[in-house]
């Protein structure tokens, strides 16, 4: 029996799994590609992501007061070719709340610059219920961007960015308008024309990034609604189509138009309608998908290869007529054609006033006139203004507010606050101050203590006689009750005679020979509780005394 199998296994390749899934990916990778919308709170951007996604809006998505962001919304699909049958790229919608530094400093994290930037696009959303805010708005996005593609500043990322700015600005030279005719006309003499790019445009955007600037709730411009025109925050400037609210719309599409053509950048308006939003759709594929230009190296020869064709062709003509569908895409706009819209626009003195703008941002201020003061003139600014709080009262504390005031009431004896509880006759007969308390008082006075005092005593008197006479009534029952040698008689004559009540009457005049003084009333008046409390005392002992003797055995009382 031959034996000519080795016993030993053969030795595997190396990576094996990553080679399976290097060429998995190889057959079935899919171009990504990335759309970041920006815009601030309330401008639409949901609306405009489920477009873009080709999703249906749901009723959440459709109120946007009430639905709540993410710090950086994510969402992505296919994207398939116009028959729908081959999956070209997947499509990826990065959604930023707002413009604050909370947020927009995330981005760097999830689309890096150095990787992301030739396959992104910029999609910067306004409202066109806020109107006096876009310019503001436009350039705090801009300068964003600006910001975003330096990066790290790296020798890769800078040659990604000179390739995509040469990708723009040759779509910008070789751009031609869409064309009706079935045959597209030749192009073969014009393949090796450039044209050089006009003033005014793509003078920013050293990266080329593709921008889109939308401007959303067009279908407001013209409503005569009050409830709407009052929500939108326009008030009584709109008019509706006609007047002066028409001058003031197109003169705010120049501005757009102008500042968009310095950036190489579309300007879209659309409304809740598909059809805006589909049209939307389709110019941004077809920037998404812009080939990159022939290398010069090649020339024009017959061994030229052919060019590379845009899966998405874009065949909507512009449209600046339509005031709630515009449509300018990028590398057909400008500075005659924006001029034409509407006489008395100087799209050079507008690109000057933004060029101010952004030195005085830079701290290069020129002292011109910058373009966001004009346009408030424009369009003036009719939203809700913030409450300016008062400003913040801070109190001295309390040790020093006392330490402040102490040298000035410790030097002025009418600042002393115990001197509103004395009596003034108490400062001239040398009285003792702050014994009793708060007794100087009108309503205690002399006449009245002394009137209290005679009350006091003949009601204890009174009380006491009535008690007597109930006693004397009760042990003698056969006994007068009107005898002058009675009790009741010897109480008489005891109020009758004055020394029967002097030791407790208080004095009517002090020992100076004038009035008593107040504590010689009080002195007296504790006097006649304790004498009263005597008299009452011994007679109920003489009444005791007086009671009949108990009897005794076989003793009778006579």
């Amino acid at each position: 029996m031959d034996n000519s199998r080795s016993t030993t296994p053969e030795a595997l390749p190396e990576n094996l799994w990553s080679s399976i899934l290097d060429s998995v990916s190889t057959s079935r990778s899919l171009p990504s590609k990335q759309i970041l919308l920006l815009g601030q709170p309330s401008t639409g951007k949901s609306t405009i992501a489920s477009a873009l996604l080709q999703r249906p809006v749901s009723s959440e998505e459709s109120q946007d007061d009430k639905r709540v962001d993410f710090a950086v919304g994510y969402e992505f699909a296919d994207v398939r070719d116009d028959g729908d049958e081959d999956t070209i790229a997947r499509l990826s919608v990065y959604t930023v709340p707002s413009s604050n530094s909370s947020y927009t400093t995330l981005l760097p994290h999830f689309l890096h610059p150095r990787t992301a930037l030739t396959h992104s696009l910029v999609m910067i959303v306004l409202d066109w219920t806020r109107p006096w805010s876009f310019v503001e708005e436009l350039q705090t996005w801009l300068l964003w961007i600006e910001r975003w593609v330096k990066g790290d500043g790296s020798r890769e990322l800078e040659m990604v960015r000179e390739e995509c700015r040469e990708r723009l600005q040759s779509y910008l030279q070789h751009y031609s308008e869409p064309s009706t005719d079935l045959l597209p006309a030749s192009t073969s003499a014009l393949s090796n024309t450039v044209l050089p790019l006009g003033p005014g445009t793509l003078t920013h955007n050293t990266a080329g990034v593709p921008i889109i600037v939308v401007c959303s709730k067009a279908d407001l411009i013209d409503e005569e609604n009050d409830v709407v025109a009052s929500a939108a925050g326009m008030g009584g400037m709109v008019k509706g189509k006609g007047g002066e609210w028409e001058e003031r719309t197109d003169g705010i599409m120049q501005v757009l138009r102008t500042i968009c053509l310095k950036y190489g950048a579309s300007l879209f308006y659309t409304t809740p309608q598909p059809t805006t939003l589909q049209v939307l759709r389709q110019h941004a594929l077809h920037l998404l998908f812009v080939p990159s230009p022939p290398s010069p190296a090649m020339g024009g020869g017959s061994d030229a290869p052919a060019p590379v064709r845009n899966p998405f062709p874009f065949q909507h003509k512009p449209n600046t007529l339509d005031r709630d569908r515009i449509v300018v895409p990028v590398g057909w706009d400008s500075w005659g054609k924006i001029s034409v819209l509407r006489e008395g626009f100087d799209a050079k003195f507008w690109g000057e006033a933004w060029e101010n703008d952004l030195e005085e941002v830079e701290g290069q201020s020129s002292g011109e006139t910058g373009a966001k003061k004009l346009f408030t003139v424009l369009v003036p600014d009719q939203g809700e203004k913030p409450r300016i709080l008062p400003p913040i009262n801070n109190p001295m504390p309390e040790q020093t507010f006392l330490m402040k005031h102490y040298d000035e009431n410790s030097k002025k004896a009418d600042r002393d606050p115990r001197a509103s509880f004395r009596n003034p006759t108490d400062l001239t007969t040398g009285a003792p101050v702050g014994i009793v308390g708060p007794l100087g008082s009108s309503s205690f006075s002399m006449p009245n203590v002394e009137r209290v005092l005679n009350d006091m005593e003949n009601s204890t008197i009174a009380a006491s006689n009535s008690t007597n006479q109930a006693a004397e009534a009760r042990k003698f029952p056969n006994r007068p009750t009107g005898r002058p040698g009675g009790i009741a008689g010897l109480n008489a004559s005891t109020n009758a005679t004055p020394s029967a009540r002097t030791p407790t009457s208080p004095p009517t005049t002090s020992p100076t020979g004038g009035q008593p003084s107040q504590h010689e009333v009080l002195q007296h008046f504790f006097q006649s509780l304790l004498s009263s409390k005597d008299r009452a005392g011994g007679k109920d002992r003489n009444a005791a005394n007086t009671s009949p003797p108990a009897k005794t055995n076989g003793q009778t009382e006579e």
